[in-house]
Formats: C-alpha cells, structure tokens, sequence
C-alpha cells in the first residue's frame, strides 16, 4: 500500500530552533502514514542524544534525507573533501539503519556552488551508492535545483550509471519549468525501468528559476497541476510512497497541523 509520508523538516527549522525534540509533540497529532526524517548540518555534534531520542520515539521512518551540505565538500572536490563528504554520509547511513530506513535521499549537488563542477559529483555517485548498499539502503539522487537544469544531469547520471535511481520532486521540478518532462515520452524510461522509486510532493508558486521564491508551499497552495500529476502516477502504475515536505511553521516556529493533514486528507482524494 503507498504511504503518505510527512517530512521532518515540515514540522522544524530554523525559525523553531531545529528543535528535534518538538518532534514528540507534533507527529502523533498528524494523519499520515508516517515519515521521511531530514538530517541538519547542526545535529552532527548531537548524534547520540538524537539517535536515541528517535529510537525511544518509534516512528515509522521508511525514508531519510541525506543531510545536504555534504554535497558541497564532494563538489568542491579534492581528497580531504570526499573525505569528509564519506564521513557524514556514514553518520547519516548508520542513522538510517537504526530507524529502520530503506531508502535514502540525496542531494548529489547543492547550495550556492551546487553543479559548478559536475564532473565531481558525477564521479563521486559510485562511491555514495556502494557504501549505501553496503548500509542495506537504497540510494534515491533528487532532481535538485541548479544551475544548469536537474534533467540533464539526470540523464548524464542514467548513462553513466544504468542502475541508478531517482526520487522526483515536484516543485524541484517546475522551479525549472521541467515538470512537463515527466509526461514526455523521451523521459518514459523513467518509469517504465523504474527509476523512480520515490516521489516529493510539494508545490511551487514562483517563476522559471526564481531564486527568491524558493519556498516550498503544500499541496494546492501554488500552481502545479495536481490534477494532471496524479492522473499520470496512476496511468504509470507507480505503487511507491510519497513524501510531502511543504513548510508547515510560519516566522515565529508554530507549526499548523490543521494545514499539514488537510494537506494530507486532499493527498488520500487525488490517491484513491
């Protein structure tokens, strides 16, 4: 049965502190089926204590998010950057296996160098994906945005690496206006050799590549066409889950849980 999931980091960020502790308070008031967990570049010195937090919590968590500065070290490049990229990416591996995760998402490029050298993060997916697998983890490359466009690279990665597989971001997506590609029959190998083993669902309400407007709104708060997206993941036979990550705290950290599960009761209508 597909899941409806909640990201962690609609519910903490900084304006609430990145309290991980108001997670206790929170995810049993939501109607989901359970969680996506995001790391944050500030938890690594708090690993323990947040290890054993989200062990007493029991939440179902069948997908994490890579912590995504590490992408940053790997496209930098050089030894001791993909040194310590591997690094945190085994705190965040080892952190997985104690949740029970399956899936693991990455940002391969990121932040304000993101894919200014792609050969980089090109060369450095092999590496990432063995030591996921060798975590019993399954390794989900995101349609990131950058500044070339995430398709392209998408497509570079899947020739390179025929094995590969993706998570889709709806508002990743249509922040470059590459949404429509998803339905284009030159991009069926996405779904047909199931590549895409994991969706993002949130929406977008800025122009083509609007770096300002990079908020990620919840479903039906912008203008993606919803309607047109679900009648797809439904021709396509997708039987995977769904992550939905749009903000639900506002500028003072209060989080609005009647949004979130609104959200997710309008989620369920376009699913059954």
């Amino acid at each position: 049965m597909r899941k409806i999931l909640c990201s962690t980091g609609a519910l903490i960020g900084r304006p609430n502190g990145r309290d991980y502790r108001l997670l206790k308070q929170f995810c049993p008031q939501l109607d989901c089926d359970g969680f996506e967990f995001i790391l944050y570049t500030t938890w690594y010195d708090q690993i323990d204590a947040l290890t054993a937090f989200l062990k007493d919590l029991r939440l179902d968590i069948p997908v994490m998010h890579c912590e995504k500065t590490l992408a940053e070290h790997i496209t930098r490049g050089g030894e001791e950057e993909l040194k310590e990229a591997f690094r945190k990416f085994e705190i965040n591996c080892t952190l997985a296996n104690v949740l029970g995760a399956e899936k693991m998402v990455l940002h391969l490029w990121n932040g304000e160098i993101s894919d200014s050298r792609f050969e980089n993060n090109l060369n450095a997916w092999p590496e990432l994906n063995r030591r996921a697998n060798a975590h019993g983890l399954t390794l989900l490359t995101e349609n990131v945005v950058c500044r070339k466009d995430p398709m392209s690279h998408w497509a570079e990665l899947y020739k390179a690496y025929p094995e590969i597989r993706f998570v889709f971001d709806t508002k990743m997506a249509d922040f470059h206006r590459q949404l429509d590609l998803l339905y284009q029959p030159e991009y069926d190998w996405l779904w047909k050799e199931n590549h895409i083993l994991h969706y993002h669902v949130n929406d977008y309400g800025g122009g083509y590549m609007e770096w300002s407007n990079l908020k990620v709104l919840q479903l039906g708060k912008g203008h993606i066409d919803f309607d047109r997206f679900f009648r797809f993941i439904k021709e396509t036979n997708y039987r995977g889950d769904f992550t939905f990550e749009g903000t639900g705290f506002d500028q003072t950290g209060r989080v609005n849980l009647q949004n979130l599960n609104d959200q997710f009761a309008l989620a369920r209508k376009y699913l059954s």
